[in-house]
């Protein structure tokens, strides 16, 4: 599918994040050799910049973390010309000054995915992927 709006940024909502006010038109993104993301996607306006948004778990939350296909919903934002995605996720912190509602942003991390694929590669196709540095250094523009 050729969408008829471009969005070079793409946002993953997690739990309590469904919807983005502003967002209009809903559209299925994916491919034959892939299943479904997890939702259609709302595709509209921010501040000046099309933006896809996509809810992590669905938007009637009916996904759990390990039904989430993300290999599905990371090949769906391309597919829609995304080149930058952000992703909110709400976790806990045990750090006193991280109170509830506050909102962090990691520069690392260390993958513990267990139990699902974690490349896209394989199946005939070889590559190395660099993991020390997930964040991208620029500023969306």
């Amino acid at each position: 599918m050729k969408p008829s709006r471009r969005a070079r940024t793409g946002i993953i909502g997690g739990s309590g994040l469904y919807e983005l006010a502003g967002l209009g038109d809903s559209r299925r993104s994916g491919s034959r050799r892939r299943s479904p993301p997890s939702d259609a996607f709302r595709v509209g306006e921010i501040e000046g910049r099309e933006v896809a948004f996509l809810a992590r778990h669905g938007r009637a939350h009916e996904l759990l973390p390990s039904e989430i296909n993300y290999r599905a919903n990371i090949y769906a934002f391309k597919l829609l010309g995304v080149e930058r995605i952000l992703s909110a996720s709400a976790v806990g912190s045990m750090k006193e000054e991280i109170r509830p509602r506050h909102v962090v942003l990691p520069e690392q991390f260390v993958d513990r995915t267990r139990g699902r694929a974690s490349t896209f590669f394989g199946d005939g196709i070889v590559a190395h992927v660099m993991f020390a540095d997930p964040i991208c250094p620029r500023r969306a523009g």
